[in-house]
């Protein structure tokens, strides 16, 4: 019998990351222990930079230079960001506290 097992998030909420191949960053505002998108999504992905499923997924508060989004990227296609800037996404502040040493804090809570 196989048993499932799911790996440790290596990032964490409100942790800085950018995208190891496309030009962006975000913040992290939930994490899936493994891919939990619908596979019409998956399948969009080009197949030979497309991410196996059995690791952690990160949602993000993205932005680039130009606009802010939402991301859901892969474990291996993220690393620290070193830059220890803050994000200027409008939705950061509605879920987070303050930057502060390259990280944001949960504001507690949510209602």
């Amino acid at each position: 019998m196989q048993q499932a097992h799911h790996r440790i998030a290596k990032y964490s909420l409100g942790q800085v990351v950018r995208h190891r191949h496309r030009p962006f960053r975000g913040v992290i505002f939930d994490v899936d222990p493994e891919f939990a998108n619908t596979q019409e999504w998956y399948d969009s992905i080009p197949e030979d930079v497309r991410p196996a499923k059995d690791q952690p997924f990160y949602h993000l508060y993205a932005e680039t230079e130009a606009t802010y989004y939402v991301a859901y990227v892969s474990e291996q296609n993220l690393v620290p960001d070193p830059s220890g800037e803050p994000l200027d996404h409008p939705e950061v502040m509605e879920m987070f506290g303050d930057f502060e040493d390259g990280r944001y804090p949960l504001m507690g809570q949510l209602n």
